[in-house]
This record gives structure tokens, sequence and C-alpha cells, in this order.
């Protein structure tokens, strides 16, 4: 476990991030019923998909605009349109912390992980997506990109849930990015199941947060993070956005670094 470990940037090799790594460790088969069981029931991750990161033989997280494991690239492209602005098409979007192709109802799609390991990794990111007094224009005009294309996946959840939604690029920015882009993929006819995952008992991150002890305080903790923005009803089921299946879920596991 070492030897893996040190393949890593000294930072990242406790916490949620190594804990990432080793769930798409190992054959393809185990990696496969890894992810499967943190989306049953409503998708399924098989040997023959495709998963970022890799173990920790190619540790790139995903930047879905220039995945073409993942996407076809004419899809990026357009993801790349949405979020970036004009000059700045090559510049970056979220990572996902794991991102994996998978089977939805019966088409292809994508399961989106976003992981945490105590409970300040949520708490710090309530103050939103800020610029400083010295940000370069090129950084001002993304700014303005990122809040249109919120605003557009707010509106378009708003009309297919029927629920009131408030994501937003100066709050709680994450949360709302990560619900964002999982809705842009619905309009691009990518069904997506969106899970934030918390990682149970990761006691070496006492002294940056509380590690989360069980399920319940973990669901408890995204349900509350997130109420500002929608409704908690939005989450463990299956929605229908531009006809495409959208499925925010909240999921646990306890992954020791030492297996």
């Amino acid at each position: 476990m070492d030897d893996l470990l040190e393949r890593l940037d000294p930072k990242a090799r406790r916490g949620s991030k190594p804990r990432c790594h080793l769930l798409t460790h190992g054959s393809s088969d185990e990696v496969a019923a890894r992810l499967t069981s943190l989306v049953t029931p409503f998708a399924e991750v098989s040997r023959d998909d495709c998963w970022m990161p890799q173990g920790f033989a190619d540790i790139e997280e995903a930047q879905l605009h220039k995945a073409p494991r993942l996407l076809d690239p004419r899809i990026s492209a357009q993801l790349a349109a949405w979020w970036l602005a004009p000059a700045s098409l090559h510049g970056r979007t979220p990572n996902f912390d794991i991102a994996s192709t998978c089977t939805i109802g019966d088409a292809p799609g994508l399961s989106l992980f976003e992981a945490k390991a105590h409970d300040n990794e949520l708490n710090k990111e309530i103050a939103g997506r800020r610029l400083g007094p010295d940000a370069s224009d090129d950084r001002k005009r993304s700014h303005e990109t990122i809040a249109a294309a919120i605003a557009s996946a707010c509106e378009g959840l708003q009309r297919a849930t029927s629920l009131p939604f408030q994501i937003g690029r100066d709050t709680h920015y994450q949360i709302s990015n990560r619900i964002a882009w999982a809705w842009k993929l619905s309009e691009l006819r990518v069904p997506v199941v969106l899970v934030y995952l918390g990682f149970l008992n990761a006691c070496e991150m006492r002294n940056r947060g509380e590690p989360f002890a069980d399920h319940s305080e973990w669901e408890r903790l995204v349900r509350s993070h997130s109420e500002p923005l929608f409704p908690p009803e939005v989450w463990d089921r299956q929605w229908f956005c531009n006809e495409q299946p959208f499925v925010p879920l909240i999921r646990s596991i306890e992954q020791p670094l030492g297996q």
C-alpha cells in the first residue's frame, strides 16, 4: 500500500483522494463491482466501461471537456463552450473525483462522484467562487461565463422537476457546479448519476475536520448543506431532464487506507 500511495503527491496521500484511487484500483471486474455497488439500482458499471482515475496507474481525474475515454469529443466540445469563455476554451473545468461510463436504464451514460472525508470539505465551499482583486481579464470573463452556465442549469432543473432550485456561482459553488454539469449532460442527451460519496471513519483527517461516523451522519450533512439550494427530496431518486435520467445520490463507504 505504501508503494501505491507514493505515486500520489504527499498532500494527497490521506483523506478522500487516495480512497478514490483505491476504489478504481484492481481488475476491471473488481472496479466495476465496486462502482456498481455505489450506483445500484439506477445504473450498472461493467468490466468494459471506462473510468478515471484508473487506480494508481493513471491518476488523472476527469475534466469532462477533455475526457475522450468517457465522452464523445463533440459532446466535450459543447461542454467547454458552455462553461469556458471563448478565449479560455483550453482552460480548466471542474475535476470529478471519479467518473465512469455506465449503463443507465438501457442507455450508455455517466456516473460522476464527488467524494469527501470530513465535514469541513463541505463547510469551506459555502462562500462560493470569488475573484481576487488582481484577477486577469480572462479570469473575469470566465467568472461571468460560469455564472451564466449555472443559471441556465438552475432554470432547466426547475422546469424539469417543478421544484425550486437556487444553485449559483456565488454560494455553495462546488455542489452548484456538480449539479449544473449533471444537468448539462442531460441536455446533451447523456443520462447521468451524480454521487455525493462520503468515506466513513477517515480518522487520519481529524486535524482538518470531523470524519463521518456512519452513513446517517453523512446523509444528514449533505442534506443540510444542499438545503439552501434545492429541496431534500431531490436526492436519491431518478428525475428526467431533457427526457434523460438524472439521478443525484448520497452514498457512503468505508475504505481503510491499509486495504
